[in-house]
């Protein structure tokens, strides 16, 4: 009877762990495809910054531009 009581606790102890280790994981993946999804957002702004110059370029108009 003591070694199936003990047996039960190390497999909720162990499930346990592995449910924290699990949740971790899944943070640090959901930190890191926000990241991802930011830096795709930015690059996808600063493209279509450009192309917004470009056209604004052939049109003989250019954007103002402050020196900080």
């Amino acid at each position: 009877m003591w070694q199936t009581t003990l047996s039960q606790r190390r497999n909720l102890y162990a499930t346990l762990r592995m449910q924290d280790a699990m949740e971790q994981e899944l943070a640090l993946s959901n930190k890191q495809l926000l990241m991802v999804r930011q830096a795709a957002l930015h690059q996808l702004f600063e493209k279509e910054h450009q192309q917004y110059q470009q056209e604004l370029s052939l049109m003989g108009k250019a954007f103002c531009k402050e020196s900080l």
